[in-house]
């Protein structure tokens, strides 16, 4: 079986699990416990795997972790708590609970000690703050499962058997791909409610790669990368499969606002096997509250920050003051805070990287104190590129979105401006961007020249010129292809069709006449 095949079938496994399972819980909320049980499993096989592995080197090919008691296994707790950041005791690993969840009248019970106990593992060690709260979404006593315990511990024996029925290969064959591919195929179901479920997925695979690969343009490694309203994690993870993750060599970093999403990004991170050590994922409004002042400046951001949402603004007296903010002179509208997100990457920003930002349209030619702070960014040479994308691309939102790239050194003092609004297919009820379409956009980013209707390479003084304006649609010209119409000839042919067509009448006449009078 080829992966492709491969991952078709876990994508038609799980499907048939959200068919199976949903009834009475919401869809959102289902996805949680997939996730969830997901998340649980993968970890107990990573643990088994880890001290397999260490067993086996030291010279006990027999040895299963899974099988030892629980008293042996204490022994290794604290040397492990230092590699792996968390414990689970082998009664507790996913396939031991599960082996006995059928029988198990407290079921419901089990799970919480269970996923309380591995919570607690990770106390005191360098990787508790990416532990804690992780299970936090998997109510194992919501009326949501069902009204009574039995029928709640019920739909638990499920959902555990389903996860783990799920064809996920051996741990150390594939599983990392596999347990990924799983998480973002489930992310993907769900995908068209995100904007009624607060935020918790936007960008599509294909635009996270696109960012991914405009961020790492002349880049073979960098020190950190960032997302400040990273979501679920997909641009980070994103970048790390771009970029190779043993090539981000201090880690991965972002905050997310909405707790429940701030979790299932820790979990994505774990699936995708980014260790404990190597990623910071922060909880809190990135705006008013970032938690990352002791990490910056990044040399790779990726970011697509929520649309136009309200903030404190010129309300807050402090935020004038705050050194993300207060070069442009000015604060981004309360009510659109597109470009505050902007100033606060690109202060973070090191002097060598580069940021790759979903925009709102509106952000690149609306007046006011958005003029101001495009102004701010123009005349300080920081914009590299602005690329108009195609509409309806991102779930929740039918728009043309843009992107914008922020860079700090410069050989020139110009914006390349790229059309690539007509560079899509289309994928279900959703545009995509391709191969060849991510290729062409991506080879007229590297190239930064002139290319006919579709990308033009600006000086920053013809931007000012043009009161800051930094609409694609203001200097790349459309590919006009109507014909030329000589309206000279069209009125003679039309004459000489209306010649035509009073001739025919008349011979028509003639028949219906002819006809009348053979027929009297």
């Amino acid at each position: 079986m080829t992966k492709e095949q491969e991952r078709d079938e876990l994508h038609r496994t799980i499907w048939q699990i959200a068919n199976d399972l949903r009834g009475s819980v919401d869809g959102w909320d289902f996805k949680s416990y997939v996730l969830g049980m997901l998340f649980y499993r993968f970890i107990s096989e990573n643990l088994t795997s880890f001290i397999n592995e260490g067993e086996r080197r030291a010279g006990n090919p027999d040895f299963d972790y899974a099988s030892i008691s629980d008293e042996e296994a204490e022994l290794g707790r604290s040397e492990t708590v230092k590699d792996k950041g968390f414990y689970i005791l082998p009664s507790e690993l996913f396939e031991n609970v599960r082996r006995n969840a059928k029988n198990d009248p407290n079921l419901n019970e089990t799970l919480s000690r269970v996923f309380k106990n591995i919570e607690d593992s990770a106390k005191g060690s360098p990787g508790e703050k990416n532990f804690k709260g992780l299970f936090d979404d998997i109510d194992v006593n919501s009326n949501k499962l069902g009204p009574t315990v039995a029928k709640r511990n019920e739909k638990l024996v499920k959902i555990m058997n389903a996860v783990g029925d799920l064809q996920l290969g051996d741990y150390q064959d594939n599983t990392i791909d596999t347990f990924g591919d799983a998480y973002e195929y489930l992310m993907t179901m769900y995908a068209s409610n995100a904007g009624k479920s607060g935020g918790e997925f936007f960008t599509p695979q294909e635009v996270s790669e696109l960012l991914a690969r405009i961020a790492v343009v002349g880049k073979t490694e960098v020190n950190k990368v960032y997302d400040p309203a990273c979501g679920s994690g997909s641009l980070l993870l994103k970048f790390a499969k771009v970029l190779g993750k043993e090539k981000v060599r201090l880690g991965f970093f972002g905050q997310e606002i909405n707790l429940t999403t701030y979790n299932l990004c820790r979990i994505n991170m774990f699936l995708h096997d980014i260790g404990f050590e190597k990623f910071d994922i922060a909880h809190g409004d990135t705006l008013t509250d970032p938690k990352h002042w002791d990490d910056e400046p990044f040399d790779a951001i990726v970011s697509n920050p929520p649309y136009s949402i309200r903030w404190e603004g010129d309300s807050n007296p402090v935020l004038i003051n705050d050194p993300r903010f207060s070069p442009a002179g000015v604060l981004a509208p309360k009510s659109k805070a597109d470009l505050a997100f902007t100033m606060h990457m690109l202060s973070w920003l090191s002097t060598t990287g580069t940021a790759a930002i979903v925009e709102f349209p509106g952000v690149l030619y609306r007046g006011g104190a958005e003029q101001k702070i495009r102004k701010y960014l123009i005349d300080n040479n920081y914009v590299d590129a602005v690329l108009q994308l195609p509409p309806d691309l991102f779930f929740g939102t039918t728009i043309a979105t843009c992107v914008i790239v922020l860079k700090k050194s410069k050989a020139d003092n110009a914006v390349l401006f790229i059309d690539a609004s007509a560079e899509f297919v289309r994928g279900g009820n959703k545009n995509k961007l391709s191969e060849a379409n991510r290729e062409k956009i991506l080879d007229a980013y590297v190239a930064r020249r002139d290319i006919d209707h579709f990308a033009r390479l600006v000086p920053n003084s013809d931007i000012a010129e043009n009161e800051y304006n930094i609409a694609v649609s203001s200097y790349v010209e459309q590919n006009n292809e109507t014909e030329e119409v000589d309206i000279e000839k069209l009125n003679a042919r039309i004459a000489e069709i209306v010649i035509r067509q009073q001739k025919l009448r008349e011979a028509i006449d003639e028949i219906v006449a002819d006809l009348e009078g053979g027929a009297a």
